[in-house]
């Protein structure tokens, strides 16, 4: 029996403070599941403005938290609050992995299938919604996908021979990768039109908007990344594109990646889908996107 644990938080992305607890409880659980673990106690990290703000709005934000944790099967065991300019909430959160099934962002291999249980694309939404451009289904869209646990994924992907894995969050698709194809002295090959995109998503590239990570992101993997297929350049701003509470993205043995697809799909994990290979490592490009 192993131990594992993380901490989290983010500022609201939203105004209502139960769906704000919801999401940064996601968002700090996930980080769990993409160790292989299982999440058994979380704690509150809270920042909150009391001169500012009611403080049934922090009871909001906490309930919210609480949903998600007891969705999990882990328990709310207590916290800390500081006051603040701005509310910021996240958990550290506690796990339980066997030792021998621990998953690490190192030790994908070759020929390896790249599984994406998420969307991509909520970083552009939130802050084009600043702007009211995105539409109500478009967001509503994109509260459910991160409000959903990664849990019912992990599940099945922990019957299956994973042999790295990761969340994608703030450093974007291109970002968690890069660090994956590091760690592990491979490159990975990407079908473009494979990868799961939020709804307007695009469009809001298209418009101008882009988010204030998206420049780090894509610095940090400059001269590590090539684009085969053509793209506009605000296209390829999307692989950039930090994310709250996104998906988990598993290396598999190519002869198992469709039945963990099928058994995702199958467990209602609905957005998975396989965006790519494990390819050699050959030269200083790392990333391929075709």
């Amino acid at each position: 029996m192993g131990l594992v644990t993380t901490a989290d938080f983010i500022t609201p992305p939203v105004n209502d403070p139960f769906i704000f607890g919801q999401i940064a409880a996601a968002n700090s659980i996930s980080d769990i599941y993409a160790m292989g673990g299982k999440p058994i106690t979380c704690l509150n990290l809270a920042m909150f403005p009391a001169k500012k703000l009611e403080l049934e709005v922090l009871h909001q934000i906490v309930a919210g938290a609480l949903s998600k944790i007891t969705e999990s099967g882990a328990v709310l065991a207590g916290g800390h609050t500081i006051e603040d300019d701005e509310p910021k909430f996240g958990l550290a959160v506690t796990g339980l992995v066997h030792p021998r099934k621990y998953w690490s962002n190192r030790g994908a291999e070759p020929g390896d299938a790249l599984i994406l249980t998420k969307p991509i694309g909520s970083g552009v939404l939130f802050n084009a919604n600043l702007k009211k451009w995105v539409s109500d289904e478009a967001l509503k869209e994109c509260i459910g996908v991160l409000t959903t646990l990664n849990r019912k994924a992990a599940e099945v992907m922990s019957g299956f021979e994973v042999h790295a894995a990761t969340d994608i969050t703030g450093f974007g698709l291109a970002g968690h990768c890069y660090e994956m194809v590091k760690g592990s002295q491979v490159a990975m090959e990407f079908s473009v039109d494979r990868i799961s995109i939020m709804r307007e998503a695009l469009e809001m590239y298209e418009k101008g908007v882009t988010t204030g990570v998206n420049a780090y992101n894509r610095e940090l993997v400059a001269g590590s990344i090539r684009f085969e297929k053509e793209l506009p350049p605000w296209h390829k701003e999307i692989i950039y594109d930090p994310q709250t509470s996104g998906g988990l993205l598993v290396a598999v043995p190519e002869r198992q990646g469709e039945k963990l697809l099928k058994a995702l799909q199958a467990a209602g994990v609905r957005w998975a889908s396989i965006v790519g290979q494990v390819k050699p490592l050959s030269g200083a490009t790392h990333l391929v996107f075709k």
